[in-house]
């Protein structure tokens, strides 16, 4: 026990009072020592009851602490947390999960033995949403076909070496050597730090035997605003950044936008269009409609919910991503018209 290693957990947080209470106590009640952690709670200015909640523990547990984080976003908190911690190895944890007793030993384990620079697990999708919109959205979240080959969230039968995961176990000296996340990417900044870890031949490790339960808000309207904010932020870092930070499957849901929008307004004038276009539509449906016969059984209105709740998912995902990249082109316009200008000497 002794040469286990001191670990810092980083759990960012905004108006988590209804989660906030859970993940801390799944956190004390871990089978990891006690003495060997710390756990540093970064609020974005929380304007429910989030802090008040955070500092009943704080008075019973010395090794919690709680920092403000007055630009709010994620990337800003993460990087609050690296900069006060102590540890050898850092978790950057999420507040909408409870983690499984041994997940913290676990993910050492994996990364004492695999000389990893981060290990995670496979996250367990519950919805708060009991109705059967709500589940039906835990479904398609939890789905290959909704959310490609993203194993985390999709699941493994065995250790493999991957792209990102969740609540991730990283070795304190890999934020040395590449930096810290990028202030810049709100919602794609842990996908960035990532891929600029696996350029650098950094390894990322998942052990399907470590296990974290997340709570998503499954209500449809916030539903669709997840999926617009997600498609957004997985093309606008391009803005930012020289390299694509993002992993190819998650730039589908904008082809699938541009084929189906623009292919509705071209069918009028081709017989060849409309018949390729309505093919793909067909053969779209039929998959859905394959998938969710597996479910039909627990209730058979999925066979209608499920196949509208992936277009839903793949549709918004694009039309995020599509909004994402005519900004981006616009900015660069508007650069260069400036740029003209002020080099012939109208401003």
């Amino acid at each position: 026990m002794d040469k286990l290693p001191y670990i810092s957990l980083i759990l960012p947080c905004h108006n988590e009072e209804i989660f906030i209470e859970k993940c801390i106590n799944s956190i004390l009640e871990n089978e990891y020592p006690s003495e060997k952690i710390e756990l540093l709670v970064i609020d974005g200015l929380s304007t429910d009851n989030t802090v008040n909640i955070v500092k009943k523990y704080i008075d019973k547990h010395i090794k919690i602490k709680i920092f403000t984080n007055h630009k709010k976003y994620f990337p800003a908190a993460v990087n609050i947390g690296i900069n006060n911690s102590k540890g050898d190895y850092i978790f950057i944890l999420g507040a909408h999960a409870v983690y499984h007793k041994n997940y913290f030993s676990k993910c050492i384990e994996t990364a004492l033995r695999t000389n990893a620079d981060n290990v995670g697990g496979v996250l367990i999708t519950d919805g708060l949403n009991k109705s059967i919109i709500g589940k039906g959205i835990t479904i398609v979240l939890s789905h290959p076909f909704g959310v490609g080959n993203s194993t985390f969230r999709t699941g493994s039968n065995k250790e493999i070496e991957v792209d990102t995961v969740f609540g991730g176990c990283y070795k304190k000296e890999v934020f040395k050597n590449i930096g810290l996340f990028n202030e810049n990417l709100i919602s794609s900044s842990d996908i960035d730090f990532n891929k600029r870890l696996k350029k650098n031949n950094g390894k990322i490790i998942l052990n399907p035997s470590i296990q974290a339960t997340y709570y998503t808000r499954t209500n449809f309207k916030k539903f669709i605003i997840n999926n617009f904010r997600n498609g957004f932020w997985a093309v606008y870092p391009i803005k930012f950044v020289d390299y694509i930070p993002v992993s190819a499957r998650h730039f589908i849901p904008f082809f699938f936008f541009i084929g189906i929008t623009i292919g509705l307004f071209l069918i009028p004038f081709s017989n060849i269009i409309k018949n390729i276009y309505l093919t793909t539509i067909c053969i779209y449906f039929l998959i859905t409609i394959l998938i969710s016969l597996k479910y039909i059984f627990k209730n058979p209105l999925y066979l209608f919910i499920l196949p509208f709740l992936f277009f839903t998912l793949h549709y918004i995902y694009g039309l995020g991503s599509t909004i994402a990249l005519i900004k981006i082109i616009l900015s660069k316009l508007n650069y260069f018209k400036h740029k003209i200008f002020n080099h012939n000497g109208f401003l």
